[in-house]
């Protein structure tokens, strides 16, 4: 039996910090309606240790091989709040959470919950926005 799901293409190391339980809001400069079950998908690039904010970003997770070209995480993306001043004056108290994505008023913050790291990722090619895959199985 297969099913069409929501995937979310993400970079490495943002999905790492995800199924690390460090991460658990993704900044997007743009909003999004949906709200339920989304499964992440780590993109093919490869992390770029030269960023600074991906710099800062890796002092967070030990030393690891990342997942590329894979779905493989599941959560609920439950609300997509627009970012205002007070918002992200909120997010800096929490310094890990605040080195885990791009705080700027105007931007928006796509909350997760439920994140569920898949026991066999799934291979698949990335897309921009909320893509729908086709799963073959349940996961």
């Amino acid at each position: 039996m297969s099913k069409i799901v929501k995937v979310l293409t993400i970079r490495e190391p943002w999905v790492t910090l995800i199924k690390s339980d460090k991460k658990h809001i993704e900044t997007r400069t743009w909003k999004t309606n949906y709200r339920g079950t989304i499964y992440i998908h780590a993109g093919g690039a490869r992390v770029n240790k030269k960023d600074s904010m991906i710099r800062k970003a890796l002092t967070l997770i030990a030393p690891t091989k990342f997942t590329y070209g894979h779905i493989v995480l599941k959560c609920n993306l439950v609300d997509c709040i627009r970012m205002d001043k007070k918002f992200v004056d909120k997010i800096k108290q929490n310094k890990e959470e605040y080195m885990c994505g791009m705080y700027k008023e105007g931007y928006y913050a796509w909350i997760l919950k439920d994140i569920e790291v898949l026991s066999n990722p799934i291979k698949a090619k990335g897309q921009l926005g909320i893509w729908n895959f086709k799963l073959k199985d349940e996961v």
